[in-house]
């Protein structure tokens, strides 16, 4: 089972101009109307290009009370086990997509994600980045 690992703030910014600039070379090669998990897939790709290990789909349990509960979360994209990236590819991001990453935040212990739309003109339009405060 995938588990977080501790970063300086510098290594989470390290990464996170890391995956937003692949996301944007993405984007500029593949633009926006494509499925969802065309995207992941690229991405990951894109980031293996630049020499940054990531993994997709990542399963994530929800620990209640003690109690492991595998209700089938999966985080779309984890980047050198301390940045999450959830990919999306909708008409626009809503506040349900913010929660979605903060939960999933919530759950991991990682501090930092990247909520990237692809279906977007621009993609700077899509990102939002969301920081867990503790």
């Amino acid at each position: 089972m995938w588990q977080p690992k501790p970063a300086t703030r510098e290594d989470i910014d390290r990464l996170s101009n890391l995956v937003i600039g692949a996301s944007i070379e993405v984007h500029r090669e593949l633009g926006p109307g494509l499925l969802e998990s065309v995207y992941e897939a690229s991405l990951l790709h894109e980031l293996k290009l630049r020499g940054v290990a990531a993994l997709s789909q990542v399963h994530l349990p929800l620990n209640y009370k003690g109690l492991v509960l595998d209700q089938g979360y999966r985080v779309d994209v984890v980047v050198e086990d301390c940045l999450i990236v959830e990919v999306k590819a909708i008409d626009r991001l809503l506040p349900v997509h913010e929660a979605q990453v903060l939960s999933y935040l919530r759950l991991s212990g990682v501090r930092l994600g990247l909520l990237i739309n692809f279906n977007v003109p621009i993609l700077r339009e899509g990102l939002k980045r969301i920081v867990l405060n503790f």
